[in-house]
């Protein structure tokens, strides 16, 4: 029941956030943006002591690693929504609309994908090696990553694909998805604003963050109560989160490289210690190694602290890649 009662007052408190307390358009200012953002997580690690007074101090230990390591993968979504902003030219009056329905588009999806990633589980429990193979492969590959050109929103092949059922218009129309032009030879065509590609490409990216994130929690605990509740206080504040940090997040460089140790440690630790059932892979269990979780935690915040302070130094000595990162962020001059 309190469970039940928690995921009620998210639900209450999502609506209130995004469609109630900051309906209309406007641009959000930098004090607001902290506001919010600062109290949605300081929300989040108080209740760590409701996690604590419900189970034990593994739990509450497990909550807070796990909220953490998702609060700073929403840097990425951040970085990916302003990617997407800048590509669509969407106006800053529009902004925090479109967070609003990313922000509560990832919380439903990472709903879907936790209750599926539980029941797999459930069923073939050794998955669990899978899912710290994948987390290990993903993390060396973001390490030995050299490619540095932004992928360009408009040439995804979501959007190739709405092109197929209806035609994309060039320009917006106020806050309209769907808009009405007259074509070449007369006739009055519907067509799909910039608006709605940019809601399509949102969503495509909460879909490619989600499969990233919730093998990585996994790799934390497996209590369906933590996972929704870490990531669900992770998500409420990443539309002030984009407002307040947007401009941040191009000196922290090596905060990818980070967020790569740290998925390939879960990874590995995944490998170590699967937390198997006992009849299943007994004779394996003469290699499982299990790793505390106050070292879990130690470890990824550790991890994560020294990558935006390392970026932060570097930026302020003038690192080549912070200032291509700093000018690649700029508009040009006219």
């Amino acid at each position: 029941m309190v469970w039940l009662g928690f995921a009620a007052a998210i639900v209450v408190l999502a609506i209130l956030d995004l469609f109630v307390l900051h309906r209309g358009h406007h641009e959000v200012s930098l004090r607001e943006a902290a506001i919010g953002s600062v109290g949605w997580t300081v929300l989040g690690l108080a209740f760590t002591g409701v996690v604590a007074l419900l189970g034990n101090r593994d739990d509450a230990t497990a909550y807070v690693t796990g909220f953490l390591l998702e609060k700073t993968l929403s840097l990425d979504n951040v970085a990916v929504f302003a990617v997407l902003f800048a590509g669509f030219g969407v106006p800053e009056l529009l902004r925090s609309r479109l967070l609003s329905i990313g922000v509560l588009a990832a919380l439903v999806l990472r709903i879907v994908f936790i209750a599926a990633g539980l029941v797999v589980l459930e069923a073939v429990h050794a998955v669990l090696y899978g899912f710290g193979a994948l987390l290990v492969i993903t993390g060396v590959r973001m390490l030995t990553k050299h490619d540095e050109h932004e992928p360009r929103p408009a040439d995804s092949r979501v959007l190739r694909l709405l092109g197929r059922v209806v035609p994309l218009s060039p320009d917006y129309d106020g806050q309209r998805y769907l808009t009405r032009r007259r074509t070449g030879a007369g006739r009055v065509q519907l067509h799909a604003t910039p608006l709605l590609a940019a809601v399509i490409a949102l969503a495509a990216a909460d879909v490619v963050f989600a499969v990233d994130s919730i093998p990585a929690v996994f790799g934390i605990t497996t209590s369906a109560s933590l996972i929704v509740a870490c990531n669900a206080f992770a998500l409420m504040g990443l539309r002030q989160l984009y407002f307040m940090v947007g401009g941040l997040l191009t000196r922290l460089v090596y905060l990818s490289r980070g967020l790569a140790i740290v998925l390939a440690f879960i990874g590995v630790k995944m490998l170590l210690d699967p937390h198997l059932k006992e009849h299943e892979l007994r004779e394996a269990r003469w290699f499982q190694i299990e790793i505390d979780p106050n070292v879990s935690l130690a470890v990824v915040a550790s991890i994560i602290l020294t990558s935006m302070i390392i970026s932060l130094i570097v930026a302020r000595r003038g690192h080549p890649a912070a200032r291509k990162a700093q000018d690649d962020s700029e508009p040009d001059s006219p």
